[in-house]
């Protein structure tokens, strides 16, 4: 048996938007202790490790552990019908693999949809040593990254100990953008060597723009030409973590 409540919809809505970023169809692994997903996009650029553990909902109940796979634009639909103050309930009927989604507010509707075959697929975390470990408000990080993305589709990140370097060119202009030490949006800064590597904008832009609804702080880590970590700070435990491979570039 599985099932949950949530007082807050909005908080739900903002984490299955952050998981449409890179996949169609989630499956996540719940336990009576609460919920995992890790899982890459289909061109396998990006990883989202994803975990909310049980004190996030104000009702859960999983007697044992199981897999559930959703189409999460699907399921997005629903939960977009939900305003902030209201709550939703999941249930999972596994005999008949469908999921019971109730909104409960202004007015009370259900709805219901059909489970996936879950992937029996393990995704290992990444093993890559970080030399450079970067704070910075997800709003800055955001508005720099839109900064950029006027003028190219990928971006060099270069790191020192002093500050961010973000870097564009495109067929007409170029963007310089950096971030200080210390500043608003560069909160803290730790680098064992200066590093550097380039990455895809429509990636970044994206995991960037839907994460910011549900963290105020980003840490980003990587080291020359190596994926990038980006971990976005969660409530109660709760972990938000995306990878992502830099762009090969051919001098």
């Amino acid at each position: 048996m599985f099932k949950l409540r949530i007082a807050d919809a909005k908080l739900l809505r903002d984490m299955i938007t952050v998981i449409s970023t890179l996949v169609d169809e989630a499956t996540f692994n719940i336990n009576p202790e609460g919920i995992k997903l890790r899982a890459m996009d289909p061109s396998r650029v990006a990883m989202i490790d994803f975990s909310w553990p049980k004190t996030i909902f104000d009702e859960y109940l999983c007697d044992a552990p199981m897999k559930m796979c959703i189409n999460v634009s699907e399921m997005l639909k629903l939960l977009r019908r939900a305003a902030k103050e209201e709550s939703v309930e999941l249930a999972l009927d596994e005999k008949t693999a469908r999921l019971t989604i109730a909104i409960k507010g202004r007015y009370d509707r259900t709805f219901n949809m059909p489970t996936l075959e879950a992937t029996e697929e393990e995704v290992p975390t990444p093993k890559v040593t970080f030399n450079v470990r970067a704070k910075t408000t997800t709003h800055g990080l955001h508005q720099a990254i839109e900064d950029v993305q006027l003028v190219s589709d990928h971006v060099r990140v270069e790191i020192d100990n002093e500050k961010m370097t973000l870097r564009a060119t495109g067929d007409l202009m170029g963007a310089i953008v950096e971030l200080k030490k210390g500043s608003e949006t560069l909160l803290e800064l730790e680098a064992k060597e200066s590093s550097k590597a380039t990455f895809s904008l429509s990636y970044l832009s994206d995991i960037i723009k839907n994460a910011s609804a549900t963290s105020d702080i980003a840490t980003l880590e990587f080291s020359t030409d190596m994926p990038i970590k980006i971990d976005f700070q969660q409530p109660k435990e709760g972990k938000l973590t995306f990878y992502l491979a830099p762009r090969i570039e051919v001098e």
